[in-house]
C-alpha cells in the first residue's frame, strides 16, 4: 500500500510562564490510502497536538513546530505557506472535533455551512452547492434534509450536529480526514451509529482516517493499525491485532487491562494504571513511563529505549526487549514470576 501521509520525527512545544511545554518529542507513524489509523493514549499525551499540527491548526505563538516533516500526497506541511495550507485544508485535508457545537457557527443555518465549503474549495454556484448540501446531509442519516439544512446547530441533536460536521468535512472529498474524539459527547448507541457511518463514508469514498480517541472500544470498531501515544512520543504501534492481542509495551498492558471486558466475571475489579505522566516542562531523560511501570530498570530511568521492530508492521519502544533484559509480559512479573494482578 501507498503512503498517504509520512509524519517524521515531528516535535512540537508551547511555551508558558512557567517554561517551555515539550508536548510532542519525535513522533513518526504513518498512513497508507484508504486505511484507518487510530491514535491512543491518556489526555495530555499529545494525541490532538499531534493532529492539530498535521492540519496546521495550532496558533503560532505560544505553539511552535521545532523539528520535523509532515508529508502529505508528495508535500511537507510544514514548509507550506498559510495560503496554501489554506487551500489543503478543506479539500485535501477535513477534520472533525469531538464537540461539534463549539465548531458550528451558531449564526449559520447548518446547509449554509456546507454550501460556503463547496463554493469555496468546489467552485459551485449557489444553486447547485445547495443541493449538494441537501444530498450530504441525507447520504450522513440526517432525516428530511431539505428542511433541516435550514435549521440552525442549536436545533439538531448532539448526535445530529456530529453527522453534519461529518458532512461538511466529506463536502470536497478529502483524501485524509481526522477524526477528534469524535463520539466522547455522545451516548453509546449514537455512537456505534457515527462509527458505522463514518466506516461506510470511508468504503464509499476510500478516504484515510485518523481517529484520535481514549476509547479502545471504538477502536477495535474501525482501525485498522494503532499508535499508542505517551507523554508526547510513540511508544508502540502495529496492527489492530498486533497492538490488542499481543502487545509489548507495559503502558499498552495497562491500557488493556483497564479496558472494561464482557468476558470477564462481573467481581472482578478493571485495573487502573497507578502514577500520573510526567511534567513535559522537564520530561525524564530515560523512558516517560518508568516511573509508572513494575517492570521498570535502572537503565529505562538513564535512557530512553529506540524503537525495535517485533515485525514489519509492529514496533515497540521498551528496554525489555533488549536481548538481555529479564524476559516479562503482561501476565507475569519482571523475572518471569507471577505478578500481583
Amino acid at each position: 500500500m501507498s503512503k498517504l501521509l509520512d509524519v517524521r520525527d515531528l516535535h512540537v512545544s508551547f511555551t508558558t510562564y512557567n517554561g517551555e511545554v515539550k508536548a510532542v518529542r519525535g513522533v513518526n507513524f504513518y498512513v497508507n490510502k484508504g486505511e484507518t489509523v487510530a491514535i491512543v493514549g491518556e489526555s495530555g499525551c499529545g494525541k490532538s497536538v499531534t493532529s492539530q499540527t498535521i492540519m496546521r491548526l495550532i496558533p503560532q505563538p505560544p505553539g511552535i513546530i521545532r523539528h520535523g516533516e509532515i508529508h502529505f500526497a508528495d508535500r511537507d506541511l510544514v514548509k507550506v505557506s498559510d495560503k496554501q495550507m489554506e487551500k489543503i485544508r478543506g479539500s485535501e485535508l477535513a477534520m472533525i472535533f469531538q464537540d461539534p457545537m463549539t465548531s458550528l457557527n451558531p449564526t449559520m443555518t447548518v446547509g449554509r455551512q456546507i454550501t460556503e465549503s463547496l463554493i469555496k474549495h468546489q467552485k459551485l454556484g449557489s444553486s447547485k452547492a445547495r443541493q449538494k448540501a441537501i444530498e450530504l446531509l441525507r447520504m450522513v442519516g440526517i432525516p428530511s434534509p431539505e428542511s433541516r439544512a435550514k435549521q440552525y446547530p442549536h436545533q439538531f441533536s448532539g448526535g445530529m450536529r456530529q453527522r453534519a460536521m461529518i458532512a461538511i468535512a466529506l463536502s470536497c472529498r478529502p483524501k485524509l480526514l481526522i477524526a477528534d474524539e469524535p463520539t466522547t459527547a455522545l451516548d453509546v448507541t449514537i455512537q456505534a451509529q457515527i462509527i458505522d457511518l463514518m466506516k461506510r463514508l470511508q468504503e464509499k469514498f476510500g478516504t484515510s482516517i485518523i481517529l484520535i480517541t481514549h476509547d479502545l472500544g471504538v477502536v477495535a470498531d474501525i482501525a485498522d493499525r494503532v499508535v499508542v501515544m505517551y507523554a508526547g512520543i510513540v511508544v508502540e504501534t502495529g496492527t489492530l491485532h498486533e497492538v490488542f492481542f499481543n502487545p509489548h509495551h507495559p503502558y499498552t498492558w495497562g491500557l488493556m487491562a483497564s479496558m472494561p471486558r464482557l468476558d470477564l466475571h462481573h467481581e472482578q475489579e478493571l485495573l487502573p494504571i497507578s502514577g500520573s505522566p510526567p511534567d513535559l516542562i522537564s520530561p525524564p531523560k530515560g523512558c516517560p513511563f518508568a516511573a509508572r511501570c513494575r517492570h521498570a530498570m535502572k537503565v529505562c530511568t538513564e535512557y530512553m529505549p529506540e524503537m525495535t521492530d517485533l515485525s514489519s508492521t509492529h514496533q515497540v519502544a521498551c528496554w525489555l526487549e533488549h536481548p538481555m533484559a529479564p524476559k516479562a509480559n503482561k501476565h507475569t512479573g519482571r523475572n518471569g514470576g507471577e505478578a500481583d494482578e
